[in-house]
């Protein structure tokens, strides 16, 4: 007749058959309640759930491992863009920028010359000349630091170290050749003028490619950085979501195991570990997306704007003194007024437009824009910077650039046009005039107009930088590392008790 099935005790052991022989010897005290192991079996009980923890104990160190070496990586790559690369190459265009402005400094001394009218703009001048002197002297002292383990940043800043003293020694043997000349606005002493060729001619050929040679380098190791951390960003993603599916099924065999071979419905332990676990995947991949968004916000939308504009503001300054060479320095003059257009197209680049047509190019193509936000049709810094508007208050201050920028495109040909008609000190009183409608006033209000958008997303920069460190910082680290540790010992706390019954 068929066999009554088994029944199982509180304890877990199985209940005698009825009829079966219980004068069977008895277990020694012992050995009471312990489970026979039968040892011809490879696979037996114990074996496959000491089999099973390992995995899980493996699997969940791997998820660890994954887990702490894709956010350390994110949070490192953040923290070479924004605390070291980025303000690096924000220095090294500021260095740039202080540079130009000194020459145009320079250049303006040069061009009203002792004329009692420009007697207070001479010191206004003077001032701004030294303001620019000290401050290129403290973007050199940091760029050196940064530049110290870049044997190719050390070489172009000891570059621009060297032959910087060369530089002001040349503009004050020009000042004191004009000052001693008495020379009239517009006609500087023929000797203040051939040294303050020189002098700028080593800013032209070794200063200023120098600085912005340690701009481009800073600037391409952000770009490597930037492309390192996207694709190690992604394949970590991924990286994280198997090790962290591995660990849960690991989890979920063992208790299948434990429910199966021990008849118990749940093991405490191990659920409580594997909800943690999904706890732990969930939050590591959220903190894997937030540091790509951090990334991107940082780099493609923050970075690249204040790059672009910083470059903006120091070739600004620049052809700002193209404009005073063009005045001060008639045999030179197409050159000079070559230069200005070169560096107008670096800033808003219109292909084939010439300085006659420059303008009414640009206007036309502005006029597009303002119509359209999305359509820009020029290059340059200011079309980089206008396809790339991402933040509250950018845009209002991006507009406000290319309408000043138009301005002073305007008040230039007013300018050349003055010295074309004869009419020389007009025109370098409207070049030098600092009052409304005048060229360095409204100059001032471009450069007003490129610091605001540069602090709009220098502010961004910083924001996404200090939001980065505050997501994968010591506290992010201090709770997944907390996180493994529990999860370790319930996956060890939930089969010690099952396994202890084998003894």
């Amino acid at each position: 007749m068929p066999r009554a099935p088994r029944t199982a005790t509180a304890g877990g052991q199985e209940a005698p058959e009825p009829g079966a022989n219980t004068s069977a010897p008895r277990p020694t005290p012992g050995r009471l309640g312990r489970r026979r192991v039968r040892t011809g079996n490879r696979w037996n009980t114990p074996r496959l759930v000491r089999a099973l923890t390992a995995l899980c104990l493996v699997a969940l160190l791997s998820f660890a491992a994954a887990t702490a070496s894709v956010l350390a990586g994110a949070r490192d790559g953040i923290d070479a863009i924004g605390h070291r690369t980025a303000p690096q190459a924000v220095r090294a265009a500021d260095l740039y920028f202080a540079l130009s402005d000194m020459d145009a400094q320079a250049a303006n001394l040069l061009l009203i010359g002792a004329d009692t009218d420009f007697a207070a703009l001479r010191k206004q001048t003077l001032d701004t000349y030294e303001q620019r002197r000290n401050q290129a002297g403290t973007d050199l002292q940091r760029a050196a630091e940064a530049s110290a383990a870049d044997p190719s940043g050390q070489r172009a800043v000891q570059s621009v170290l060297s032959e910087l003293g060369r530089y002001e020694a040349l503009v004050a043997r020009a000042q004191l050749l004009e000052d001693q000349a008495h020379a009239p606005a517009g006609k500087p002493a023929p000797e203040a003028l051939e040294t303050y060729r020189q002098a700028t001619d080593l800013l032209r050929q070794k200063l200023l490619p120098a600085a912005d040679e340690v701009t481009a380098g800073n600037a391409a190791t952000v770009d490597r950085t930037y492309a390192a951390q996207r694709g190690d960003l992604a394949a970590g993603w991924w990286w994280l979501l198997a090790t962290g599916l591995l660990a849960l099924a690991a989890l979920a065999a063992l208790q299948r195991t434990l429910t199966v071979r021990f008849r118990r419905l749940v093991n405490p332990p191990l659920a409580a570990a594997t909800l943690l676990t999904a706890l732990s995947l969930t939050s590591a991949l959220i903190l894997t997306t937030g540091a790509g968004h951090h990334l991107v916000l940082a780099k493609s939308n923050a970075y690249d704007s204040v790059i672009a504009i910083s470059r903006a503001r120091a070739v600004a300054y620049d052809f700002n003194a193209d404009e005073s060479r063009y005045l001060t320095d008639p045999a030179h003059a197409a050159a000079h007024e070559q230069a200005f257009l070169d560096k107008t197209q670096a800033v808003a680049r219109l292909d084939g437009a010439t300085l006659s047509t420059y303008n009414a190019r640009l206007a036309a193509a502005a006029d597009a824009h303002r119509a359209d936000h999305a359509v820009v049709r020029f290059d340059g810094f200011l079309g980089t910077e206008l396809r790339n508007i991402t933040f509250a208050g950018e845009r209002e201050a991006a507009e406000r650039v290319l309408t000043a920028f138009q301005q002073y495109q305007l008040d230039d040909r007013m300018i050349r046009d003055l010295r074309n008609q004869g009419r020389l000190k007009e025109a370098v009183t409207f070049n030098t005039g600092t009052s409304p409608g005048q060229s360095n006033a409204d100059f001032e209000l471009l450069s007003t107009a490129l610091g605001d958008v540069l602090a709009v997303n220098q502010r961004a920069l910083d924001r996404a930088v200090t939001d980065a460190d505050d997501a994968l910082g010591a506290g992010a680290a201090a709770v997944g590392g907390l996180a493994v540790t529990t999860v370790l010992a319930l996956t060890v706390l939930g089969v010690r008790p099952r396994l202890r019954e084998y003894r």
